[in-house]
């Protein structure tokens, strides 16, 4: 069923399990570990985020080192890591995702490209990203939309990418 999520508030899309990552390791940073996991859980019953909260641990076992820090005395991996686990912790069906690699370093970026998978496979999560480094994200996703002066310029799987390299080049350098 198609909805359209244009002007609504923030209540409703987390009510229809719709999660938000923004751009640039946002969190906040006055706040802790655990208060930032805390307001992505606020509307489930305590029981619920005790779970979620397990299972934000293990994915981000750094975080939970981390759980009584800060935020912003995180390193940008890290904060990328909490911002993430902050959308998850609300189990939702959507996540929207604005540069997850933004400011991380190469490792980091195949670190976070490989959560992202995982979220996807296994938490049964649909990701949608928008991402600058689109040879990274062809590893992980199953299909790819290229948008030029908003219209979609290209919609297909990532296979047709990877070996067309100069319909990759025209497309997204």
């Amino acid at each position: 069923m198609q909805r359209h999520i244009t002007n609504r508030g923030t209540r409703a899309n987390v009510h229809d399990g719709i999660g938000f990552v923004p751009q640039g390791n946002r969190v906040f940073d006055e706040m802790t570990v655990l208060e930032n996991l805390e307001i992505g859980g606020l509307h489930l019953p305590k029981k619920r985020f005790k779970e979620e909260l397990k299972k934000m641990w293990e994915l981000f076992p750094e975080l939970e080192k981390r759980k009584k820090q800060n935020s912003g005395k995180l390193s940008g991996g890290e904060k990328q890591m909490l911002a993430l686990g902050r959308a998850l912790i609300m189990s939702p069906r959507l996540v929207l995702m604005d540069e997850p690699s933004l400011g991380l370093s190469p490792k980091l970026v195949t670190f976070m490209m490989g959560h992202i998978r995982k979220i996807n496979h296994e938490f049964g999560v649909t990701v949608l990203i928008v991402e600058q480094k689109v040879r990274e994200v062809l590893e992980i996703c199953h299909h790819i939309y290229s948008i030029k002066l908003g219209k979609i310029a290209y919609s297909g799987t990532p296979e047709i990418l990877k070996t067309d390299k100069q319909k990759l080049k025209e497309l997204f350098l």
